[in-house]
C-alpha cells in the first residue's frame, strides 16, 4: 500500500469536508436566493464526494491495494442546470453583495485547487481504474468551477448575464 497515495486521499477527504462546511456557512449567511441555492447544492455534492472517497479509503486500507469493487460512479454535477432553472423560475436581477462575491471567489479558488489536486493524483498513478476515478473527480470539480464562474458573472452584472447566457435580446420588433 502506497502511504503517499493514502495521505493524498486523506487530504482529499479533509478538503471535501472543509469545502462543504464553507458552502453551508455561506448558504445560511447570504440573503441572495441564487447564492443560497448554489451554495446548498454544492455542499450536497461535496458530501457525496466525501462519502465516496471515504468508502474508497476504507476498502483500500482493508485490502492494502486499490479496491476492485469501487464503481466509477459519483453523482455528476448539475449546478449549471440548477442555476439556469432557478433563474428561469425566479427572474430577479439582484446582484450579489461584497460578501457573496468574496465567498464565490473563495469557492472558485477551492474548485481550481480541487481540479489541480485530482489531476495531479491522476497523473501520479498507473492503475487505469485509479486514473479514471481521479479524472472523474477532476471533471466534477471542473463543473463546479464553471458554475461558480457563471454565478460570479451573475452577481457582478445580472442584466449582462441574462443577455449573454439566456440569449435574450431585441428581435427588431
Amino acid at each position: 500500500m502506497d502511504q503517499q497515495r493514502l495521505d493524498a486521499l486523506e487530504t482529499a477527504l479533509s478538503n471535501e469536508l472543509k469545502e462543504r462546511e464553507f458552502y453551508l456557512e455561506h448558504a445560511a449567511r447570504t440573503r441572495n436566493p441564487l447564492g443560497r441555492t448554489m451554495f446548498t447544492r454544492i455542499a450536497d455534492e461535496e458530501l457525496e464526494h466525501y462519502q465516496r472517497l471515504r468508502e474508497l479509503q476504507k476498502k483500500w486500507q482493508q485490502n492494502e491495494k486499490w479496491p476492485q469493487d469501487i464503481p466509477l460512479v459519483v453523482a455528476g454535477s448539475n449546478l449549471q442546470e440548477t442555476m439556469h432553472g432557478f433563474l428561469a423560475r425566479e427572474k430577479f436581477e439582484e446582484a450579489g453583495d461584497q460578501d457573496d462575491l468574496e465567498a464565490i471567489r473563495t469557492a472558485i479558488e477551492f474548485e481550481q485547487n480541487g481540479v489541480a489536486f485530482y489531476e495531479k493524483m491522476r497523473a501520479a498513478v498507473s492503475d487505469p481504474r485509479e486514473k479514471d476515478f481521479f479524472a472523474l473527480m477532476a471533471g466534477i470539480e471542473g463543473q463546479h468551477l464553471k458554475s461558480l464562474l457563471l454565478t460570479e458573472a451573475f452577481f457582478l452584472d445580472p442584466a449582462q448575464w441574462y443577455q449573454e447566457y439566456e440569449h435574450s435580446g431585441l428581435d427588431g420588433a
